[in-house]
């Protein structure tokens, strides 16, 4: 396509034409708000301009640190209601017949509210209280199906990227409560999907609080944020039922189910699904359903077919997987004192892959190419049960218990076949085989928080956890693995091993704190934490003449134990002042660590011992009412596992055989992050910028030998010096014009890295570049239409020292366009499309592809019922390469993935709450 010079001077002359016309028909209203008592200016008052008629908000502002405001609008040509609300200043208000020329109304006092006769008063549609962000649902306006997802989407300073990420104000959103109680999962993403927005009355934002920060009342030492979703009154009675089946083409099919019912403060919720499209089946968008690879892909499933819910990963990690899933959460309130929430699940899944490998090994003098083909099918059963609860013993103390249980089961066959050469392309080794391996597990966590305060200003909090951790697995191992440039015997096995694993572990802490002043506290406390470790492996090679696994091979036998011992007592000190929070803790760590070990015959004993320094402070300065700087720092003491200290050999591997090293020291290292983030509600604006280092002295890393056959023979040393660098910066800005909404947004970020390790007795340097940097662009037209473009490109570089090579490097481009039209009526279509290219993939794997998916959906029946048409990658190109790149190696790999498939569903819904009005959305009360 050629771009004519006059098509770009057509265009920016357009763009003239049309901010020009804009900016002669747009007014200001421009003052100061200041305190009735003191005459000072006050930072972030609300500012907002509402229609008499209906009470919709027309325009919002927060006043700056000078209390100054400005809104720019459209002029209006009917009665308008101006407002002013802070909690603690009060609250102003004043009534305009119309607004067709800028006003200047100079300082405003702000008083106890008197409500003019006739005036409906409507909340602010933003509010400050304290360190609590507070959004008015109903002053954001969403298609009446839209779901909590939508809502967000439209407040300020809210942004969900292509990658499902949630920040507000620069921070990351880890966990997201409905009513103050998880909703399923703490990471909220079920809530997001499945409540529709009509029924949320605020959204909360604040900082991230331990369980120990929450009891004590105490500030965030966490640089994440917090979304509580608090249902409206009129609608926390009810019920809500979703449900979706479909079935497509290569007998692809999905189902899903879910059910809430809201009754004050309970709640109970079930939900179902089974598909085989790599999703975790209750995602429920309203455009792709549970489509893998469509836009709700990156939340939930990506093309390699694992999800996850509240940390627990379901499925495989690439291929088809087909799932089951059922779950159930009840959280309720009992009286003043005790509230209550627990869930339950259920997952079943069968993954299946074929693999495709290309892996360039680097060593100080030559490269050695590994190719490998693998099929694996895996199938897993998981039951999961966790529970909380919170008991308010009286007014000054309160216990928090969290108990969990997960039961597991699986099942996976692998066939295989591979070979390595060198430069000249001679055959070093050659393998194939096939293995199965059955594994049960059992784990049991708990955590018990109590707090007290007390009438002399002194406060005592106590915690204990527990983890206990019982696994078995039974494994068959048929492999042939043949050695081409010696003498050397080939390797040629028929094994049955049994592994068994116990740990336990168990912490116990405890502080003691009392003020000084009201904002400064000093404390003593003490942590002692207990880890015990037993790993048991037993093997069994094929008797021929008894047809079964009964000859004990002791080479391929052992039995290793850790018990690890820390003791960690500490001062604190904790200043919190309006604007400035500091957290310092330091004192001393005394570690022990018994290490025993039974290999072929011989008894290994190794003991620890290590008295260290024990540091950590967190500070945080807030500039502006959304606008603060934080910096982290903690130092660490860490013994390497008994695995790295015994040396005991594991010849598991045939082509790679590791022996520990008891010559290993302690790893000590230190760790900084800090950050800086802003929004400008004024401008509607705000960035997010960090930056943080890691760095090691002792690090333990491989020593490996690598003879002509390619057999490696490795055990592990210490090196000083290894280092991480990170930093990033994330831009956003949302603006109105009439009735389009704008959206843009972009960030870059980087890391850097130095590692090393030995090679032949040649120690390897590798240094590490990566730079990703991306922008997005969303255009919203009257709850018509909406068009999302983005781009990222990554880039990473390695230089290497001591290797065959000097440097490995490798380009990314990918680009989206996601496209939502809701016209005509009942109608909604929906496209997603990108391109993704990798420069440097090796020959026999796709540099590029094409992913487009399409759905068609129809309203009817009230929009109780939808029936829609999806196409899964249209252009049929989608492919699973990709390219890694390590200190040592560089590999590409294709793994299988979905490929074009057409879905027919219908889905269900219906919503019954107390207190609905037709028509409209509530009138809320102002607070």
């Amino acid at each position: 396509m050629i771009f004519h010079p006059r098509t770009f001077i057509f265009t920016i002359l357009s763009l003239f034409l049309f901010q020009f016309s804009y900016s002669q028909n747009t007014i200001q209203i421009t003052g100061i708000a200041v305190d009735d008592i003191v005459k000072m200016p006050v930072e972030a008052a609300t500012v907002y301009l509402t229609l008499k008629k209906d009470s919709s908000v027309v325009e919002y502002s927060l006043t700056n640190s000078e209390g100054k405001f400005k809104l720019d609008l459209k002029k209006i040509n009917e009665p308008v209601i101006f407002s002013i609300s802070d909690e603690l200043a009060g609250e102003f208000q004043q009534e305009f017949p119309d607004l067709t020329e800028s006003i200047d109304l100079g300082k405003i006092q702000l008083k106890p509210l008197i409500s003019l006769e006739g005036i409906t008063i409507t909340a602010a549609p933003i509010r400050i209280k304290n360190d609590t962000l507070e959004f008015n649902a109903s002053s954001f306006k969403v298609r009446p199906d839209a779901n909590v997802e939508t809502l967000l989407k439209q407040l300020p300073g809210v942004d969900i990227d292509e990658d499902g990420k949630i920040t507000v104000n620069g921070k990351e959103v880890n966990q997201i409560l409905v009513n103050g109680k998880p909703f399923f999962d703490k990471d909220g993403k079920i809530a997001l999907q499945n409540l529709p927005a009509e029924i949320i009355n605020k959204v909360q934002v604040t900082d991230t609080k331990t369980k120990k920060e929450e009891l004590a009342k105490e500030k965030a030492s966490s640089n994440n944020a917090t979304i509580n979703l608090t249902i409206d009154e009129e609608k926390n009675k009810g019920i809500m039922l979703k449900a979706m089946a479909g079935y497509g083409t290569e007998d692809r099919y999905e189902s899903s189910l879910m059910l809430n019912y809201f009754k004050g403060k309970s709640r109970i919720s079930v939900l179902g699904s089974s598909n085989n499209i790599n999703s975790v089946g209750f995602s429920m968008n309203e455009i792709f359903d549970n489509m893998g690879g469509g836009r709700n892909s990156s939340m939930w499933s990506n093309n390699s077919g694992g999800f996850g819910i509240n940390g627990i990963r379901f499925g495989g990690g690439n291929g088809i997987t087909q799932s089951y899933l059922g779950g159930l959460n009840y959280s309720d309130s009992f009286g003043k004192d005790l509230d209550f929430s627990g869930s339950y699940f259920f997952t079943k899944t069968d993954t299946k892959n074929n693999n495709f490998s290309r892996i360039e090994n680097l060593l100080p003098n030559k490269t050695f190419i590994t190719e490998s083909r693998s099929q694996t099918e895996s199938q897993n059963d998981s039951h999961n049960l966790s529970f909380s609860f919170e008991v308010k013993i009286d007014s000054t103390s309160s216990v928090w218990i969290e108990p969990k249980y997960r039961y597991n089961q699986s099942k996976t066959s692998s066939i295989f076949d591979k070979f390595t050469v060198n430069e000249n392309d001679d055959l070093l080794n050659e393998s194939n085989g096939n293995s199965l391996t059955e594994t049960s597990s059992h784990e049991f966590s708990n955590d018990i928080s109590y707090f007290k305060s007390f009438k002399n200003k002194t406060q005592l909090s106590f915690n204990f956890s527990n983890s206990n951790k019982r696994y078995i697995s039974n494994k068959t191992d048929i492999s042939n693995t043949y050695f081409y440039q010696s003498d050397e015997e080939d390797d040629l096995r028929n094994q049955f091993t049994r592994y068994k694993t116990y740990e336990d572990n168990f912490t116990v802490d405890a502080s003691y704190q009392f003020k000084l002043s009201d904002s400064l506290k000093i404390g003593i406390g003490a942590d002692y934490s207990i880890k015990n470790l037993k790993n048991i492996k037993n093997t069994w090679d094929y008797d021929l003449m008894t047809q079964d696994y009964t000859w004990e091979n002791d080479l391929f036998s052992s039995e290793i134990n850790s018990d690890f011992y820390k003791i960690n007592p500490h001062l604190m000190m904790n200043l919190q002042k309006k604007k400035i929070y500091f957290r310092l803790a330091a004192g001393a760590q005394f570690l022990n660590q018994i290490n025993k070990g039974f290999y072929s015959d011989t008894d290994y004993r190794l003991n620890r011992n290590e008295v260290a320094p024990s540091v950590s402070f967190y500070t945080s300065y807030k500039f502006s009412e959304r606008g603060s700087f934080y910096i982290n720092y903690s130092y660490k003491v860490e013994f390497a596992s008994a695995q790295q200290l015994l040396p005991i050999e594991d010849l598991s591997n045939p082509l790679f055989i590791r022996t520990g090293n008891p010559d290993l020291k302690t790893v000590k290292g230190h760790s900084v992050y800090l950050g800086m983030n802003n929004f400008n509600y004024q401008t509607r604006s705000g960035y997010n910028i960090y930056a943080g280092a890691s760095y090691e002295n002792g690090a333990v890393v491989d020593y490996r030998i690598v003879d002509n056959n390619f057999k490696t023979t490795a055990t592990y040393e210490n090196v000083n010096g290894n280092y991480m660098i990170w930093t990033g910066i994330n831009l956003n800005k949302s603006f109105t014009k009439e009735n389009h909404k704008f959206r843009l947004g972009g960030g870059l970020s980087g890391n850097h890295s130095f590692r090393q390790g030995f090679i032949d007795g040649i120690k390897y340097e590798s240094r590490s570049y990566y730079l990703r940097t991306r922008v997005n662009f969303n255009w919203e037209w009257s709850k018509i239409l909406i068009i999302n473009p983005s781009y990222s490109l990554a880039y990473q570089l390695s230089d290497y020292t001591n290797y065959r090579i000097n440097q490995s490097d490798n380009v990314e481009h990918t680009f989206k366009i996601e496209t939502t039209n809701y016209w005509p009526k009942n109608f909604v279509f929906g496209n997603d499309f990108s391109y993704t290219y990798n420069s440097n993939i090796s020959d026999g794997f796709k540099k590029d592809f094409f992913l487009w998916n399409t759905s068609l959906a129809y309203n009817f029946w009230q929009d109780k019922l939808t029936f829609k048409v999806k196409v899964y990658d249209i252009l049929g190109q989608n492919t699973g390469s990709q390219r890694y790149i390590s200190e040592n190696t560089i590999s590409d790999s294709q793994n299988d993935v979905l490929k074009r498939y057409v879905m027919f569903s219908l889905g269900f819904k219906l919503d019954q709450f107390g207190g609905r009005k037709k028509g409209g959305r509530r009138v809320m009360i102002l607070d």
